[in-house]
């Protein structure tokens, strides 16, 4: 194992330990409740996903794309009536390159801020900033022009109910255009529906579907379709959402790939 696997094992380990040791103590809830709670993206929950998302044949050569994301979800409560829910996507990027060689590290990362009603009924909205940090370590993973947008969430979330569906929608334009990457401008919907059985098992479809408003129309959309399995599980008294799905790509651009294998796993805090 080398140094900087180890320091990453390291590190993993010693936030999961520091997870558990966090772990608050709470009033129960069933394992579909909380299955439900993590399914909606305003919910009052502060969580630590980790969603890891294996692109398979990118590029001129087919090789594979790995991207994590380490996405905290934080809740501030403003007042009895107001929530904002902060979402932070910080993507680690294996990249295949044209030479045939491939470079690893950080991407931009991506925040949002959500302003939601603290006490909402069946249908929950969500609005508000979303800002891009050119955070990239290198050329190869991202842009150095910072970016500001607007997002927006509504979902359908009733006791009793075992659907969870709704859809969350962005759109991200560069602020400036005269550093690496250039101008851009990005949107992002993603539909997704979720249907909860007891015991915490459901099965979900969240494809991402992006569009890059600056390319020619033939190369402008990615448009997935497939979807996957989840379950909760106990990790002592900490809440741990998992998930697997598939997703193929029915539009892509020329060198975008064709399928996409995602894995999750979520470390819950409800309150």
């Amino acid at each position: 194992m080398t140094i900087h696997n180890k320091t990453k094992s390291c590190a993993f380990s010693a936030l999961t330990a520091a997870l558990l040791a966090a772990a608050p103590a709470y009033a129960e809830l069933s394992a579909e409740e909380l299955a439900k709670l993590a399914q909606n993206p305003v919910g009052n929950l502060i969580s630590v996903p980790f969603q890891n998302n294996t692109n398979l044949n990118v590029g001129p050569d087919n090789r594979n794309q790995n991207i994590l994301n380490i996405q905290p979800v934080i809740p501030i409560s403003v007042s009895d009536e107001w929530n904002i829910i902060t979402r932070t996507i910080v993507p680690v990027i294996s990249q295949p390159l044209p030479d045939g060689d491939r470079t690893n590290g950080i991407g931009d990362t991506v925040f949002t801020a959500f302003l939601s009603p603290a006490k909402p009924g069946a249908w929950i909205w969500g609005a508000g900033p979303v800002v891009q940090l050119p955070t990239n370590s290198n050329s190869d993973l991202g842009n150095r022009n910072w970016g500001l947008g607007a997002s927006a969430v509504v979902l359908h979330l009733e006791k009793g109910d075992p659907w969870v569906y709704g859809v969350l929608v962005n759109n991200i334009w560069s602020l400036s255009d005269n550093k690496q990457g250039g101008s851009y401008n990005n949107g992002l919907i993603q539909p997704f529906v979720n249907y909860n059985f007891d015991g915490g098992f459901y099965i979900t479809s969240a494809p991402i579907i992006t569009a890059d408003w600056k390319a020619e129309s033939s190369q402008r959309w990615t448009v997935p379709v497939g979807g996957g399995v989840g379950k909760i599980f106990h990790l002592g008294r900490l809440p741990v959402n998992t998930q697997l799905s598939a997703y193929y790509n029915v539009v892509t651009p020329d060198d975008g790939a064709n399928w996409q294998i995602r894995a999750q796993v979520q470390f819950m805090f409800p309150k």
